[in-house]
């Protein structure tokens, strides 16, 4: 018998790090060069099936795409309520946005969420000839989260634009949400 579960889920990082170009990538299979700014918090929706080590599970992921400007504490903070699970982005093109994940984004999305289901990505891997940071880079910012939390979470160097581990991501973060809750 296949369960079924509404998540809501967020996505974090600096602006223009990708965000509402990786969602628009996962539910639309769609991608533009345009820079769209994100004001508030834009909201989609898509089912997928995971499977899980007890069942299948249907998961219809309520995706909270929030504004990456760091000035908005309170507005970011609320969007926090209620997740039970995060996608948090950095541009490989600066690194400064993967610093500011750690400097930022998860503590100020741990304070309000706790410790719940996250996956990392470096987005624009079809950049890399203007990297800045590389996966043996992030795979030692997973290392450092995993030692001072015990967490280890997921990670992958996706491209909104040709759709690299794009899909792969967000079926890791839903299953990972589905075991957190016993599913």
């Amino acid at each position: 018998m296949t369960k079924r579960a509404v998540q809501k889920v967020i996505l974090l990082g600096d602006g223009a790090v990708g965000k509402t170009s990786l969602v628009r990538k996962f539910v639309h299979n769609e991608f533009s060069e345009n820079y769209i700014f994100t004001i508030g918090v834009n909201i989609s929706d898509k089912e997928m099936l995971v499977k899980t080590d007890k069942d299948d599970v249907e998961v219809k992921m309520l995706i909270w795409d929030i504004l990456g400007q760091k000035d908005f504490h309170r507005t970011q903070s609320e969007s926090f309520i209620g997740t039970v699970g995060a996608l948090l982005v950095a541009d490989i093109t600066r690194k400064e946005t993967l610093d500011n994940l750690e400097k930022y984004w998860i503590p100020q999305y741990e304070k309000v969420a706790g410790k719940v289901p996250i996956v990392i990505l470096a987005n624009k891997s079809d950049l890399k000839d203007k990297a800045q940071f590389s996966e043996k880079e992030l795979k030692e910012f997973v290392e450092k989260y995993k030692k001072a939390t015990g967490i280890t979470p997921s990670y992958y160097m996706t491209s909104a634009k040709t759709g690299k581990d794009v899909e792969i991501a967000f079926n890791g973060l839903a299953t990972r949400i589905a075991k957190y809750k016993g599913m």
